[in-house]
């Protein structure tokens, strides 16, 4: 096995909540050093988002939220105060000693610190400088604040997400977030092969609403080649039918079809062969056209037999289907256990703690769990005298000042 792959490359984190955190995790799980620049007493907003708590190894609850644990492992901590001009030359020192930076302050914010993009390329023409924002950082929305929920909405995704008959709804996560997390992750990476090519660092914009706009995938191809505008549908799908949700003589599974071979295997399993021989269900393209005549009749035969005994027909058809299981129950399953998902490591204050783990398998490149999510400034004299040499007595007059 070799090292990890981002193994002596530095990252400078100043981002907070979920979007700019979820890039600095994953490239922290990819062995990049990640610093997380924190304001003092406070820290990222997350630490905050409580209840419930994490609790401490004799459980009692601590003063951190478990929503800053999800994004947050494998970093390390210092407190800066950014309106503080000595604070801002804090962070421009490590800047110019970090491969990339990654800020998700409004738009224009950065450069009133003077920590834009264009005065840290100067310092330092190697930085890859990511920033993150609701809206980028041109157009009539760049100085709007963006969250995950209102970007869900402006993006079409909730146009398209909960049942025909029902309000617009949210997805379960906070996908616009997490998935600008993923771009900015894959962004940062080519822009630092790239600098292996010219030795320069560069600027991302990188927009939560674009990012958003980006997803919708074929539903927006539905609209922009196929003229037709998308509309909830449930756990439907737009293209492919059957592939819902159906409900069994006990509960509801999950069935997706995503051919017509397995179409007339699924007509056998229900006793209705002659399903896949009636024009109006032979191909997908005639099961779309006739949702409305195919699905109560499967609808019906399904309601006939509990959900384990279709499931273990479909499987033996080997057509794809599936529970629907709650979270407790995702980290119960064999495979999800045998895959690592889940990983255990110390913690200062829980003793261990269970952590989600990367799902990035390499052939040679380690994949070790990174280390917990840090206590807020745990880091701050470590970093600062190991990468700026601050003294000892240095460190006491910035905390005594609270710049750090």
């Amino acid at each position: 096995m070799t090292g990890k792959p981002l193994a002596g490359i530095r990252v400078l984190d100043l981002s907070r909540i979920l979007a700019g955190p979820w890039a600095g995790q994953l490239l922290a799980d990819l062995g990049a050093e990640v610093i997380k620049v924190e304001r003092p007493r406070q820290g990222d907003d997350t630490r905050h988002w409580g209840p419930p708590w994490l609790k401490d190894a004799d459980g009692r609850e601590t003063s951190t939220a478990t929503y800053y644990l999800a994004a947050n492992r494998g970093k390390q901590s210092i407190t800066v105060n950014l309106q503080s001009r000595r604070g801002q030359d804090i962070v421009r020192r490590l800047a110019c000693q970090s491969d990339v930076l990654i800020e998700n302050f409004r738009a224009g914010q950065m450069r009133r610190f003077g920590l834009d993009h264009e005065t840290l390329l100067k310092a330092r023409p190697g930085l890859v400088y990511c920033s993150i924002t609701g809206f980028g950082h041109t157009g009539p929305l760049s100085e709007r604040p963006g969250y995950d929920l209102l970007i869900q909405g402006m993006g079409g995704l909730m146009s398209i997400t909960g049942d025909a008959d029902g309000p617009p709804q949210k997805v379960g996560v906070a996908v616009a977030d997490l998935a600008a997390g993923l771009y900015a992750t894959v962004a940062i990476q080519g822009a630092l092969l790239e600098r292996e090519r010219s030795g320069l660092g560069q600027h991302i914009d990188l927009a939560l609403l674009d990012v958003q706009v980006a997803l919708l995938a074929n539903q927006a191809m539905n609209y922009l080649a196929g003229g037709v505008v998308p509309h909830r549908r449930g756990n439907a799908h737009p293209n492919i039918v059957p592939y819902e949700v159906f409900e069994a003589a006990d509960g509801h599974f999950i069935l997706a079809v995503g051919n017509d071979r397995q179409f007339a295997r699924l007509a056998d399993v229900i006793g209705k062969p002659d399903l896949a021989r009636d024009k109006r269900f032979r191909t997908n393209a005639a099961r779309v056209d006739n949702r409305d005549t195919l699905v109560p009749l499967l609808t019906t035969a399904f309601k006939t037999q509990p959900g384990e005994t279709w499931l273990a027909r479909l499987e033996a058809a080997s057509i794809p289907a599936g529970r629907i299981n709650n979270i407790s129950e995702v980290y119960d399953l064999e495979q999800v256990k045998q895959r690592g998902m889940l990983t255990e490591t110390a913690h200062p204050e829980a003793g261990s703690l269970p952590l989600g783990a990367s799902p990035i398998r390499y052939s040679r490149s380690t994949g070790d769990p990174a280390g917990a999510p840090p206590l807020l400034g745990a880091d701050t004299e470590t970093v600062l005298a190991r990468l700026l040499d601050y003294d000892p007595g240095t460190l006491a007059a910035l905390r005594r000042d609270d710049v750090i």
